[in-house]
C-alpha cells in the first residue's frame, strides 16, 4: 500500500514537473516573443553618446550680467562632480535606494508594486528605477501602458550596459523636470534658492530631491505643506540609507523651507531688444539652435541705463496720459464668474513694495474709499488717490471685481495692509534707444509702453514724421558749404510757388512770430522753421538730402522744401544713429546689437566690431556739435542744462502735436526718444518735444551722468579738430572752421 502511494506521488510530481516545465517554457517563449517584438522598435541607445539636451541660450550685457535668455526647456548642464554628494544622496534615497547595485530594474520593487496593484492599494508609479525614469524621459512618454512599461524596462537594461552609474545619474539630474518651466538640478537650484547647485545644503538638497514625484504640485511656491512633507520624507530616507544620522534628519525637519528664488521666470529688462536679437539669430542659425543649443550671446546692453529708460518712459507716459482722463476697467472677475477672495493674477509673484505699480482687484467700495487686494494683502485707495480723475465718488470709476492698476504708496508689514493711488495703463506710446558713439553698440532699447501688450518695436519698426529733428541735417549741409554760426538767415514770411493750380507753400514758425535777420546759431537753437526752409531752398533739397543719406538715413526722403522741417518719416534708430556722427567727429558707426556668439562648447561662431562710416568732415561735425550744445544751453532744450554736463541735442515736434522727439548726446553716448500714439492723433495741446519728450530724456540721461561723474575726475569733452578756431564776434565767442572766420 505504502509502495503504491509512493509510486502515485512520484507520478503526480512527475506530472507537475512536466507541466511546470511546459509552463516555464511557455512563459519563456512568451517573454522572448514580447522582447523580440519590442526590441526592433526600440530607439538606438548609442544615440546617447552624442546626446545634448536642450539648454538655455543666454544673452549677456556689457557688465557680464544676464539680461535675458531663450529656451525651449530652461536648463543649465552640470557634470557629475558639480552635483554635490548631498544632492546625489538625496535623489538616490528618495527615488532609488538600490541604484548603485541593480542592473536597471528592481525586481523587489516590481514585485511589491504588482501585489499592491492586485490588492488595489496603489494605482500608478512606485516601481521605476532612476534608469527607467531616464529611459522614459529620453525616449518614451508618460502615458501609462504595459507596452510603455516593457519598452522602458528593456531600454533601462540597455542603458545600464552601455553607461556607468555616474553617467546615468548625471544624465538624470540634467534631464528631469523640477517645476515652473525649469529642467535639471542647476536650474532648479537657481529657481528655488537663487544659488549654484554646488552650494546646496542638506535641507535644500532634500527639498529639491523630494520634488521629483510631484513637480509643481509639491513646489514650495504652490503648496508649502506638501513641499515640507516631501522634504521630510527624503530626509528620513537619507537617514535610513545611512547618508545622514537620524539626529541630523530630525534637526533638518524642524527647520522651515526658505526660498530665495522666483516662482516664475523673471521677464527680461529689455524684451524688445531680446526680440530683435531672436529674429536676427534665427535668420542665421535657425529656431532649434537658438532655443535648444545653449548659445552665449554677448551684447553691449547697459543694464543700469536700460532700467533707467524703462522707468523714465513708463513714468513719463503715465504723466502724459492722465490729463486725458480715467478709462473704465475692461476686466471684471465677478463678471467672469471667478471667486473674488481666492483669484490670483500672474503678476502677483511677491508682496507689493512702495512705489510699485501693480494690478489689483476691487473688493468693495466703502464711502469714498476703494478697497482692493493685491495677492495676499488688502489695501485702500482714498479720495486723494483718485482725485486726478476729477471724480468725487468711487462708484463713478470702478465696481466690485474690476481689475485696475494701483501705485503702492505705503505698506504696513505687520498688519499686512497698504495704501495706494489709482493708476491706469497709458494708451500713449513711446520708444527709447541709446547708442555708444564710438562703437555703435546699442546700450538700451525700449520699443513701447509694454512688450506684454504689444510686441511692435517702435524704436526700430515705426516710421514717424521727424519734425524739427531733421533741421541739423540742413545746417550740416550749410556749414559744409561755407556757412558759419554767425551767417545771417532771413526769418520773415515767405511764399514758395508749388505749381500751376496749386496754392503756394507758406511755412510758418511754431510761435507764429518772425524776427527778421538772425544768425544760423539763433535759428537752430530756437528751432525756427522759416529760416531753415529758406536755407534749404538756397542749398537745394537734393543737396541737403545727400547729407541726410551720408548720415545714415535710408527712409524715403522726397525732394520737397517741407522735408527741412520734418515732413518726411524715419525710425528712431535711424535718427539716433545719425546724431551719433556729430559728437563722434563725423564718423557714424553701424548700430551693433550683437558683439559675439559662442556655442555651448566655447567655440566662437561670430564676432562683431565697430563698423565706421565717414559721414561728414570732422570740422563740420564739431561745428554742428557746438551748435547743438547751444540748443541745450540757450534754446528749446535748455531744461537739460540742469544736468551740468557737456550735452547737445535737438527737440522735434510735428503738426498738431502728434509726435514729440528729443535726441541728445554727450561725448560718449547718444539717446533718442519718441512719444506719440500708434494711430496718428494729438498727444495734447502744447505737447511739443520740449514739453513731452525732453523731461523723460533728462530722467534717463541723469542715470548715465551720475554714474560717469562718479567714474571720471572731470567731465569728458567733445574732441575739437585742430582746424577749428574760436573768435570773439559781435555775437560773443564763436567757433569757426579755419578760413571761414570773420576777417578772412
Amino acid at each position: 500500500m505504502t509502495r503504491l502511494r509512493l509510486k502515485m506521488a512520484r507520478s503526480v510530481v512527475r506530472s507537475f514537473g512536466i507541466a511546470a516545465l511546459f509552463l516555464a517554457a511557455a512563459l519563456f517563449g512568451t517573454a522572448a516573443g514580447v522582447i523580440f517584438a519590442f526590441v526592433g522598435d526600440l530607439p538606438q541607445i548609442s544615440a546617447l553618446d552624442d546626446y545634448s539636451p536642450s539648454t538655455i541660450t543666454r544673452v549677456y550685457g556689457r557688465d557680464g550680467s544676464v539680461v535675458g535668455d531663450f529656451a525651449a526647456e530652461r536648463r543649465v548642464l552640470v557634470t557629475y562632480d558639480q552635483i554635490p554628494p548631498v544632492l546625489r544622496n538625496a535623489i538616490i534615497s528618495a527615488e532609488d535606494a538600490k541604484f548603485f547595485s541593480h542592473g536597471g530594474l528592481s525586481l523587489t520593487r516590481i514585485g511589491i508594486t504588482a501585489v499592491k496593484r492586485v490588492l488595489r492599494l496603489q494605482r500608478y508609479g512606485g516601481a521605476s528605477t532612476i534608469t527607467q525614469q531616464l529611459a522614459r524621459k529620453l525616449f518614451l512618454t508618460d502615458d501609462y501602458s504595459w507596452e510603455r512599461k516593457i519598452k522602458e524596462a528593456l531600454l533601462a537594461i540597455q542603458i545600464e550596459k552601455r553607461y556607468t552609474k555616474p553617467e546615468i545619474l548625471t544624465m538624470y539630474c540634467n534631464k528631469m523636470y523640477w517645476g515652473h518651466y525649469v529642467y535639471g538640478v542647476q536650474a532648479a537650484s537657481q529657481l528655488y534658492f537663487a544659488k549654484d547647485v554646488k552650494d546646496l545644503n542638506l535641507d535644500e538638497a532634500a527639498m529639491i530631491a523630494g520634488l521629483l514625484q510631484g513637480n509643481v504640485r509639491q513646489s514650495p511656491y504652490v503648496n508649502p505643506k506638501a513641499a515640507t512633507a516631501r522634504r521630510n520624507y527624503t530626509l528620513d530616507r537619507m537617514a535610513a540609507e545611512g547618508f545622514i544620522t537620524k539626529d541630523e534628519a530630525e534637526a533638518a525637519k524642524k527647520r522651515p523651507i526658505v526660498t530665495r528664488g522666483e516662482p516664475a521666470q523673471p521677464s527680461s529688462i529689455a524684451p524688445y531688444f531680446l526680440e530683435l536679437l531672436r529674429t536676427d539669430l534665427e535668420d542665421r542659425y535657425g529656431e532649434k539652435a537658438v532655443f535648444e543649443s545653449g548659445l552665449t550671446v554677448k551684447t553691449g546692453l547697459d543694464p543700469a541705463l536700460q532700467r533707467a529708460a524703462n522707468q523714465a518712459l513708463d513714468a513719463g507716459l503715465r504723466r502724459l496720459d492722465k490729463p486725458h482722463g480715467f478709462r473704465k476697467p475692461t476686466r471684471n472677475i465677478v463678471a467672469e464668474g471667478r471667486p473674488l477672495d481666492t483669484f490670483r493674477l500672474a503678476r502677483w509673484s511677491h508682496d507689493p513694495e512702495p512705489g510699485e505699480i501693480v494690478p489689483a482687484i476691487v473688493m468693495n467700495l466703502e464711502g469714498t474709499d476703494i478697497r482692493v487686494r493685491v495677492g495676499r494683502i488688502e489695501g485702500t485707495i482714498g479720495r486723494t488717490g483718485y482725485e486726478w480723475t476729477r471724480k468725487k465718488q468711487p462708484q463713478e470709476l470702478v465696481k466690485q471685481g474690476d481689475v485696475i492698476e494701483v501705485r503702492i504708496t505705503k505698506v504696513d508689514r505687520e498688519k499686512r495692509t497698504f495704501t495706494a493711488d489709482l493708476d491706469q495703463v497709458p494708451s500713449l506710446q513711446g520708444a527709447v534707444i541709446a547708442i555708444d558713439n564710438r562703437t555703435g553698440q546699442i546700450l538700451a532699447m525700449v520699443g513701447g509702453e509694454s512688450f506684454e501688450r504689444s510686441q511692435f518695436n517702435r524704436a526700430t519698426q515705426a516710421m514717424r514724421q521727424v519734425g524739427s529733428l531733421f533741421k541739423p541735417f540742413v545746417y550740416t549741409a550749410a556749414i559744409d558749404r561755407g556757412y558759419t554760426p554767425i551767417s545771417l538767415l532771413d526769418d520773415s514770411p515767405v511764399s514758395f510757388p508749388v505749381g500751376p493750380g496749386q496754392p503756394p507753400y507758406e511755412p510758418q514758425n511754431y510761435d507764429h512770430e518772425y524776427h527778421g535777420p538772425i544768425t544760423v546759431r539763433t535759428a537752430l537753437e530756437g528751432s525756427r522753421n522759416v529760416p531753415t526752409i529758406r536755407l534749404m531752398a538756397a542749398l537745394g533739397p537734393r543737396e541737403v538730402i545727400k547729407y541726410a543719406r551720408q548720415l545714415g538715413l535710408t527712409s524715403p526722403l522726397p525732394e520737397y522744401l517741407s522735408v527741412a522741417i520734418g515732413s518726411a518719416e524715419a525710425s528712431l534708430l535711424e535718427m539716433t544713429s545719425a546724431y551719433t556722427s556729430f559728437p563722434n567727429g563725423g564718423v557714424r558707426m553701424t548700430p551693433l546689437p550683437i558683439l559675439e556668439v559662442i556655442d555651448r562648447d566655447g567655440s566662437i561662431l561670430e564676432q562683431h566690431r565697430a563698423e565706421p562710416h565717414e559721414a561728414i568732415r570732422a570740422d563740420t561735425a564739431y561745428i554742428l556739435t557746438n551748435l547743438l550744445q547751444g540748443v541745450v544751453q540757450h534754446g528749446t532744450a535748455v531744461s537739460a542744462n540742469k544736468l551740468n554736463w557737456p550735452l547737445g541735442g535737438k527737440t522735434g515736434t510735428t503738426d498738431d502735436y502728434t509726435d514729440a522727439w528729443f535726441v541728445g548726446f554727450d561725448p560718449d553716448i547718444t539717446i533718442g526718444l519718441w512719444i506719440g500714439y500708434d494711430q496718428k492723433k494729438t498727444i495734447g495741446n502744447g505737447q511739443s518735444g520740449t514739453v513731452a519728450a525732453l523731461p523723460i530724456w533728462i530722467d534717463i540721461m541723469k542715470t548715465w551722468v551720475e554714474r560717469r561723474r562718479a567714474e571720471l575726475a572731470e567731465p569728458p569733452e567733445f574732441h575739437r579738430p585742430g582746424n577749428v578756431v574760436t573768435v570773439v564776434t559781435d555775437h560773443g565767442p564763436e567757433v569757426f572752421i579755419a578760413g571761414t572766420e570773420p576777417g578772412r
